[in-house]
């Protein structure tokens, strides 16, 4: 793709409900970009399901290759109008970017997406088009460097209603805000922490609507490489390690015997730190060449754990810890967009559960939680084994 799409997302659940009734679905690609926002009638279990309905179908199809008349064809044969209210059982935003930049906004029935460029909030030209008998707004553009979409459940433009404020937050206030508190710097993951944050003010941190914020920032690709563990085959050593190093952007090592491997074959030695910020994470190393060095499992483990924080968390200060495992997670979350694993399937015994056959080792099954929380941090993630 000509820029590769930081994403993020975050929600409130209405006050006294375990499940929120928005949903979000995306997916990230090498050719496109999809994300779709759904708003389910009512809230809890009822409205969570039809949002997850609406989501699900919309992004599958989109997926397929389905033109847009076909998914709201589809959503609206599902789910019908509700009877009682006259209202469609569920709202969706739909955000399409292709590989040339190309974005294809479609709304329902949700507040209008907000599109911040050179920290400006400029109105989308859209055009209505009637299908089976509801109405849908389009729009198209071309995606610029550092360009911002932000798009929201009603929860935001009616946050604080009755409350703080008489009529809640207009859609013009949400988007003086945004351009109040976003330069061409500010990261998808902000945007939505930082406008999900003022919503929990405003409702007195108990929320009157389900409330979900999305965000995605047109950014420059970014690469990094991990190796972890040595190869079956230690004729391969020398392949697995030129190939690390022949890759453009940040270089990862992480097991000590991986390390060795890779100072033997560069012809350097690993210097090793005495400082453990943190008493469960093993100490880092240095070689020359190479951006970071960790220990293996405890590392790893450590790194996923807090990733997985990361989707949850408002404030990211815990990425900024000294210990190996912070400076790995910060390196994969925020310094790189495309993350090539090197895997060695060489198996430590150490790390062997005898319970398990070799291919169910832990370290593999580590290295497996890790690619799928980047995953769905909207990370493109390419494997190889050895």
């Amino acid at each position: 793709m000509k820029f590769f799409i930081d994403f993020a997302t975050g929600s409130l659940n209405k006050q006294g409900e375990e499940l929120c009734g928005d949903k979000v679905e995306f997916v990230q690609e090498e050719e496109s970009f999809i994300a779709v926002l759904s708003d389910g009638l009512g809230s809890g279990v009822k409205a969570n399901i039809l949002a997850t309905l609406t989501a699900k179908i919309a992004i599958t199809m989109l997926k397929e290759g389905l033109s847009i008349e076909e998914v709201v064809d589809t959503i609206i044969h599902t789910l019908p109008v509700c009877s009682v209210r006259k209202l469609a059982y569920s709202t969706f935003t739909i955000i399409k970017v292709n590989k040339e930049g190309m974005v294809y906004v479609v709304e329902f029935d949700n507040p209008s997406v907000f599109f911040l460029r050179n920290n400006q909030v400029i109105p989308l030209d859209t055009t209505v088009k009637e299908i089976n008998g509801r109405q849908i707004k389009e729009s198209q553009f071309e995606l610029q460097e550092k360009d911002i979409l932000v798009f929201v459940s009603d929860g935001v433009i009616h946050a604080g209603a009755g409350m703080i404020l008489n009529l809640g937050w207009s859609w013009k206030e949400v988007a003086n805000y945004l351009q109040t508190v976003t330069d061409r710097e500010t990261t998808a993951k902000m945007v939505t922490n930082l406008l999900l944050g003022v919503c929990e003010d405003l409702y007195i941190k108990r929320p009157g609507d389900d409330t979900t914020v999305a965000a995605i920032k047109a950014i420059t690709p970014k690469k990094a490489t991990l190796l972890s563990g040595p190869p079956v085959d230690k004729n391969r050593d020398k392949e697995m390690i030129s190939h690390l190093m022949h890759t453009i952007g940040k270089k990862i090592v992480c097991g000590g015997t991986a390390a060795n491997m890779v100072a033997r074959e560069l012809g350097t030695e690993i210097k090793t730190s005495f400082e453990m910020p943190d008493p469960n994470i093993p100490p880092i190393g240095y070689i020359r060449g190479i951006d970071l060095v960790t220990e293996g499992i405890l590392t790893l483990k450590g790194a996923v754990e807090r990733l997985e924080r990361v989707k949850v968390s408002k404030e990211l200060d815990f990425l900024y810890a000294g210990d190996g495992a912070s400076q790995l997670a910060r390196i994969l979350f925020e310094d790189c967009t495309h993350i090539k694993m090197l895997i060695g399937r060489a198996i430590n015994p150490a790390h062997q559960n005898p319970d398990f056959p070799n291919e169910l080792s832990i370290k593999l099954h580590v290295l497996h939680r890790l690619e799928q929380v980047l995953i769905s941090l909207g990370k493109i993630v390419e494997v190889e084994y050895y």
